[in-house]
């Protein structure tokens, strides 16, 4: 059986949490941008890092699926907001269903995972377009703030780390 590890991370989060589980399951990790084939795999992995609603590589990555009857998907995301938030973890899979087929959402195993910032890290895009999201929620009453828009408001202009290798126990127990 063989078995791969994917993931998408612009600033490094991500991948921190990859080469962990890499390391704990001795499962190959590589970035999607590397990724060419992955039909050949019988459990695929998948870690993306959350940016604006979207993971990062995911869509792109399991495009390449032709078959995935006899295979085991599992999705990580890694985003700011808590993970165990509930309206949190419906947004997110909200927007995993928007992007990918609806036969490898069913089938999909899904895990979520805290991660991180550095501002001083981000690209003038991604500076711009925090700045934006910030001014836009920063003033609605924290009754209306969804989990994400708190943590955003709260980490804003910070560096912050929230990684937790414990939370690679519950996804190495599904592998």
């Amino acid at each position: 059986m063989s078995n791969i590890i994917i993931y998408g991370s612009h600033y490094g989060t991500t991948k921190q949490y990859a080469k962990e589980l890499s390391r704990r399951t001795n499962i190959e990790a590589i970035s999607f941008e590397n990724v060419k084939e992955i039909n050949n795999y019988d459990k695929i992995i998948y870690l993306g890092g959350l940016y604006a609603g979207g993971v990062l590589g995911m869509s792109k990555t399991l495009k390449k699926l032709n078959k995935i009857s006899n295979k085991t998907i599992i999705l990580v995301t890694i985003g700011l907001a808590d993970p165990t938030d509930e309206k949190n973890i419906n947004n997110i899979r909200n927007n995993i269903k928007i992007q990918i087929p609806k036969e490898i959402f069913e089938k999909a195993k899904i895990f979520h995972l805290r991660g991180g910032i550095d501002y001083s890290k981000l690209n003038f895009v991604h500076k711009t377009m925090m700045k934006l999201l910030y001014n836009a929620v920063k003033n609605v009453p924290q009754e209306k703030q969804t989990a994400e828009n708190r943590a955003m408001i709260e980490t804003y202009d910070k560096k912050v780390d929230f990684i937790d290798f414990s939370g690679l126990d519950k996804i190495i127990n599904e592998i």
